[in-house]
């Protein structure tokens, strides 16, 4: 990478060490006490040393519990977030898609958003020292392979200020990656004992998986499912789309997943979006597949009414967009953000249910929620039935 900077002898962490499978000896790493008793949940090593076991990076050990934390991503953020560990926030290496407004609708659940306008692209070793978090949310293979770090680079913030935990799951489409991915709640569940708050992730499993059971018990049989085009095309007069195929397993489609969606590029060989390439469709090629649904990336900051007013409106204007079956219903809809989280994922495979299945589930734009919002904020905030 284009950063010189390097920092030789002792920081403030020169008293507490981890462990990784992946370096050759130990580093330093620092971490404070926070809610949460050290041994209760990862792999005990004594001493009130635990252990988390993740791929890229192995066995990383802590000697007490981070409380200071950045993440690259909205989705890992909203992990510790939904921990209970908002007030450690130090910064994220993608801020702009980071999407904070799901937690208006929670009580007492909140982010800092003037440490988020000061380290909001979290990607160079100096901000890493400047920031001195104590566990770092970052996949850092996604740091080599998209930002030009070294191994040698990863190797000096894990040795000079602290471990790295997580893994690139929002897609599993890059060539690089070639060591195990993870589900979002898996990906939770490493986040979770990294924070040693076991009780908070298992409330929320159980929240998820009651919400999820519910949705789907009132699906209708899969023969009535509409087939769905999911896309990005972030202007708001579309020309071309870049498509996503439904079959990537990434927790960003997880909603879709969930709700047992058919995938209208199932019977085609179109390529999805990836890193490597962008493959590009025409209104002419989507008139070819015909979708009933369409589902929109790159609108997340749009509400529902302005994204009709820009986007479908365009759609509807346009000489051949026009004739598209998903056009003339009036069914393209935002289709999600990329990172998501446990908290976002409800939010998200709400929306999700409400745009496919407006007749069972009410229509987007209106009231009905789907799930407790009072018992998702009481969890953040540690007002639950342990």
């Amino acid at each position: 990478m284009n950063d010189d900077t390097t920092r030789n002898g002792p920081t403030r962490r020169d008293t507490l060490k981890y462990g990784s499978a992946v370096a050759a000896g130990l580093g330093l790493a620092g971490c404070s006490d926070l809610a949460g008793q050290p041994g209760d949940n990862g792999t005990p090593t004594g001493a009130g040393q635990y252990t988390v076991n993740m791929a890229p990076m192995g066995e990383v050990q802590f000697d007490s519990v981070p409380q200071r934390w950045a993440a690259y991503d909205g989705g890992y953020a909203d992990m510790a977030v939904a921990l209970g560990q908002a007030d450690g926030l130090t910064g994220v290496g993608d801020a702009d898609r980071y999407y904070r407004y799901v937690y208006d609708d929670l009580p007492g659940v909140s982010v800092d958003e003037t440490t988020l306008s000061a380290h909001p692209e979290v990607r160079t070793r100096e901000q890493f020292y400047d920031l001195e978090s104590d566990v770092h949310l970052y996949d850092p293979q996604m740091l080599v392979n998209w930002f030009d770090w070294s191994e040698s680079d990863v190797a000096e913030i894990r040795s000079g200020v602290a471990p790295f935990v997580g893994n690139l799951i929002f897609r599993r489409s890059d060539e690089w990656h070639d060591y195990p991915y993870y589900t979002l709640y898996e990906a939770f569940e490493k986040v979770a004992q990294v924070f040693q708050q076991q009780a908070r992730y298992d409330a929320f499993e159980r929240l998820h998986d009651e919400f999820i059971e519910s949705i789907q018990s009132r699906l209708p049989p899969e023969s009535e499912r509409p087939t769905v085009f999911l896309t990005y095309e972030g202007t708001t007069e579309p020309s071309t789309f870049s498509p996503y195929r439904l079959d990537d397993a990434g927790t960003s489609k997880k909603q879709w997943r969930d709700l047992g969606v058919s995938d209208a590029l199932a019977e085609t060989d179109v390529e999805q979006l990836s890193s490597s390439e962008r493959s590009e469709l025409d209104y002419e090629n989507l008139l070819e597949i015909d979708p009933e649904v369409i589902l929109v990336r790159g609108h997340e900051r749009k509400s529902p009414t302005e994204f009709r007013d820009t986007v479908l409106s365009y759609m509807q204007d346009h000489p051949v967009g026009g004739e598209l079956t998903a056009v003339r219903n009036e069914r393209v809809y935002r289709g999600g953000y990329l990172h998501q989280g446990p908290i976002h994922n409800l939010f998200l495979t709400e929306r999700a249910a409400k745009q496919l299945f407006p007749e069972e589930f009410g229509d987007v734009t209106g009231d009905a929620e789907l799930f407790d919002r009072q018992r998702v904020a009481d969890i953040v905030t540690g007002e639950f039935d342990q």
